[in-house]
């Protein structure tokens, strides 16, 4: 059975949320085309411009009726006209469920369709969303959520994750990984899993800082000691302790725990790993001192991320 899903567009629409199409289209080519059928719609019909200036063309709203209806988002916060709005109401009410990306949820909240409901948007516009519609229960830390029969995901390549996630909820774990590898995905990220990378918030600014960074990043199962770092950036220790502490205002020690949590964390909710297994495999000596790590960084135990992400 095909489902059918209709994309909601308005002008100056982010162009990347466009990639959701792509999930679907490499599902049908796995599927033998049988899994999705994606109609472009906007309140006029037509030609639609994308912020970007790339014109799309879609059908006009009407009574059409979808398995589920999905709204763009765009570079900023979006209110839309009554017309769109009554749209979007309608059909979501006939429709099995409702996803928006990025600032779509605006659009979702301005519709009513998100009161009471957890959701998410991209990180700088979410506290935004919360101010302008009070009854949502905005997570500004989250790639995509699920609440019942509605769905909301971050922003940009966010999209990606949201319609993966659709995928294996509709056909299984093994198409959504079938997809993920043909579109050159490291893996689906969980929707609980931070919209923040711990890389891009240290911010190195050479090449020789970023590639011990990144050495870390893919070794946090070793002990990771300075003079190791240092090796991987080419520089000698007291150089290297300095250069890092100037370019990422943090010491090396510091930033590798910050890394291990963040790896930490993503293993605890996308699976169901043992804590004591979690805490070897991202290089902390013991669970304690993972837990003491939790705490810093997130003012919680891993325990209770863990209860989180099998509640979500």
């Amino acid at each position: 059975m095909k489902r059918t899903i209709g994309l909601l567009l308005f002008p100056r629409f982010q162009v990347l949320d466009l990639a959701a199409i792509t999930v679907f289209e490499v599902a049908n080519e796995l599927k033998g085309g049988a899994c999705y059928e994606v109609e472009l719609l906007s309140e006029q019909g037509g030609t639609v411009h994308s912020s970007s200036g790339v014109p799309v063309v879609t059908r006009p709203f009407g009574g059409h009726s979808f398995d589920t209806v999905m709204v763009a988002g765009a570079m900023e916060a979006i209110v839309s006209p009554p017309g769109f709005v009554d749209f979007l109401r309608a059909a979501s009410a006939l429709s099995r469920r409702t996803a928006s990306i990025c600032t779509g949820a605006f659009l979702l909240a301005q519709a009513g369709l998100l009161d009471g409901r957890r959701a998410t948007t991209h990180w700088c516009q979410a506290r935004e969303l919360q101010r302008m519609y009070p009854k949502v229960k905005v997570e500004e830390d989250r790639i995509f959520i699920n609440d019942g029969r509605v769905w909301t995901s971050a922003g940009m390549t966010a999209c990606i994750d949201l319609c993966l996630a659709m995928v294996e909820s509709d056909h299984g774990v093994e198409l959504a990984r079938a997809v993920a590898r043909k579109m050159v995905v490291y893996h689906r990220r969980s929707g609980g899993q931070s919209q923040f990378s711990a890389l891009l918030e240290l911010e190195p600014k050479s090449d020789r800082i970023q590639a011990a960074l990144t050495y870390a990043k893919g070794n946090l199962h070793k002990p990771l000691s300075v003079d190791e770092l240092a090796d991987a950036a080419h520089l000698s220790r007291r150089q290297f302790s300095r250069t890092f502490r100037i370019e990422t205002g943090q010491s090396p020690a510091r930033a590798v725990e910050v890394l291990r949590v963040e790896a930490a964390r993503g293993m605890i909710e996308a699976g169901n790993h043992p804590i004591d297994v979690v805490a070897r495999e991202t290089g902390f000596a013991d669970p304690e001192r993972m837990r003491r790590a939790f705490l810093r960084a997130f003012g919680q135990p891993p325990q209770a991320i863990k209860r989180a992400a099998r509640q979500a």
